[in-house]
């Protein structure tokens, strides 16, 4: 299967790309409007973009359904106040964080709509999520447009980790229990390995059905 991208539309193409690269992880972003409004919402074209200094990176699409057309409260707000937090979503909060990404007013505060706690960050004006075992206050490098969407480039200026997931200036991955975006649906972490791996095509694979070769 051979396909040209210029040769079928944009959603096309968006569900071969979340149906390709995954699990992605999720930048769960809380910001706030110039009139003090809370916003808290999902993205999950999210990564880090560089060491030294640390900074991280996701894109932000255009709004949909309703509001299709319309440019998100999260990239208004980002533009606003230049500072932002993104917090890492555990399995525990993956309800939560789906809720939040649901099409709502503007005027609605996502920290009241799902029962989560916004706390005061170090050197931002935006709250971090209380629950969320990772989070990291920025400070806003760039915006840059992408076609319909906007990569935003933020430098991570704090990190606020739970004291049981911080080993020896490490994250325990194993207890912070992350989730991924799949195409449609999402995944937790429940399994790891390490490589190289001699049992891994038998770790990975089912069982092959004798009968039915």
């Amino acid at each position: 299967m051979i396909i040209d991208p210029t040769q079928q539309s944009g959603k096309e193409n968006y569900k071969l790309l979340i149906g390709s690269v995954l699990p992605r992880p999720i930048a769960w972003v809380s910001s706030v409007s110039s009139g003090g409004e809370l916003n808290l919402a999902p993205f999950s074209f999210f990564t880090v973009a560089s060491r030294n200094p640390p900074m991280l990176i996701f894109s932000i699409g255009e709004g949909v359904e309703a509001r299709a057309g319309t440019v998100k409260d999260t990239l208004t707000n980002i533009r606003e106040r230049g500072e932002f937090v993104v917090n890492i979503v555990s399995a525990s909060l993956a309800n939560e964080m789906a809720k939040t990404g649901e099409h709502v007013a503007p005027e609605i505060d996502e920290f009241d709509y799902v029962g989560l706690t916004p706390v005061s960050s170090e050197v931002v004006s935006v709250p971090r999520v209380k629950e969320s075992p990772v989070s990291m206050e920025c400070e806003l490098v760039q915006v840059i447009p992408l076609g319909d969407d906007h990569l935003v480039i933020g430098k991570v200026l704090r990190f606020h980790i739970q004291d049981d997931l911080y080993d020896k200036g490490r994250i325990d991955t194993t207890k912070l229990a992350p989730i991924g975006r799949l195409a449609g649906t999402y995944s937790p972490v429940e399994s790891m390995f390490t490589l190289p791996n001699e049992h891994l095509e038998s770790y990975l694979r089912p069982p092959v059905d004798k009968d039915r070769e």
